[in-house]
């Protein structure tokens, strides 16, 4: 899912530069297991009270407000990668681990680490911020059994897509601060846009938490709508499966023009991701960007020139925006 890809690689761009605070737990779902069995000590539901990274090492020197520390544990990390968070792990404590069937190498480094593996309800120092990164379909199960770690003063961070903050509001007993966010997969690689929305109760010092840990991954925006997060969800969510289908298009047609296909997907991968950086590095408006690559009468315009006929390709992203958007109302 986006948002597990998002927490497994957070820690693995090394642009978090800040602490985190003294106890950040966050629910990784996806599990069949049900959360009442992982609470009342059955098979656990999948949840991890901490960030799940690849690996450890761009947490190492984080900061977040508070300055109080926790360090990261790791699912299907191997090598260099898994003693890298082991070494982080064994500089702090504050750290709780709920997993299903964890792997050996994470069980083994939870355990050298010291770090406590399903404990039981309530044990340990209260969570500052709970990430709630379980699957959509599987929330109302995890939240049943979370009504006690809403405690005065703890964050409620939730990045599954279509939930309300309403909903989970009141699955936590109506008063928790809950933020609902919307990451995307260029997360991974510390390039993600994160768009988030605060419900009641969440003060300046929680977004600003907030902000500090979606930084980790790359850009953050706020909206005061909570409404705007089916469009946010369409636009930047969905967003990087649309470019990937560009790059898949023009490889396929590159084909057809009669380029051999390894080359054709090589140089549309290198255009695309080229393209994108440029546009990324450049204070310049996408539009500026296309109009210096176009010669008049040249062999842009003419690709251009179908791209914009009517029914092209700027009306196909708007209906396709648009059926994201209504499947992520859908959704909620």
């Amino acid at each position: 899912s986006r948002s597990l890809e998002v927490l497994k690689q957070i820690s693995s761009t090394g642009y978090l530069r800040k602490r985190l605070p003294q106890e950040l737990v966050v629910l990784q779902g996806g599990a069949e297991e049900s959360a009442h069995h992982a609470l009342a000590g059955g098979d656990p539901v999948g949840m991890l009270h901490t960030l799940v990274p690849e690996t450890a090492e761009g947490l190492a020197g984080a900061r977040l407000p508070h300055q109080r520390e926790a360090r990261l544990a790791a699912r299907e990390v191997g090598g260099a990668d898994r003693e890298a968070v082991h070494r982080a792990l064994l500089e702090g404590r504050q750290v709780q681990v709920f997993d299903p069937n964890p792997p050996t190498e994470s069980r083994d480094l939870i355990a050298r680490a010291g770090v406590a593996l399903n404990p039981a309800p309530g044990s340990g120092p209260a969570a500052r911020v709970v990430v709630l990164a379980v699957k959509p379909q599987v929330m109302d199960a995890v939240l049943a059994d979370l009504a006690f770690m809403a405690r005065p003063g703890t964050l409620f961070i939730s990045i599954a897509a279509g939930r309300t903050i309403a909903g989970l509001r009141a699955a936590l007993g109506g008063q928790a601060p809950v933020v609902r966010a919307m990451p995307n997969t260029p997360a991974a690689i510390g390039r993600g846009m994160s768009v988030a929305v605060a419900g009641d109760g969440v003060t300046s010092e929680h977004k600003a938490l907030a902000t500090a840990l979606l930084e980790a991954v790359g850009e953050v925006g706020w909206v005061d709508d909570e409404g705007l997060m089916d469009a946010v969800t369409a636009l930047s969510g969905s967003g990087p499966a649309y470019v990937f289908y560009l790059a898949e298009c023009l490889a396929e047609a590159g084909v057809r023009a009669g380029l051999p296909r390894e080359l054709a997907e090589r140089a549309a991968r290198v255009t695309v991701a080229g393209a994108g950086e440029l546009l990324h590095r450049s204070s310049l408006p996408a539009a500026t960007l296309r109009e210096n690559v176009t010669s008049p009468g040249g062999t842009t315009a003419a690709a251009l020139e179908v791209l914009r006929a009517p029914g092209g390709l700027g009306e196909v992203m708007a209906r396709a925006v648009a059926a994201a958007a209504r499947r992520s109302r859908e959704l909620s």
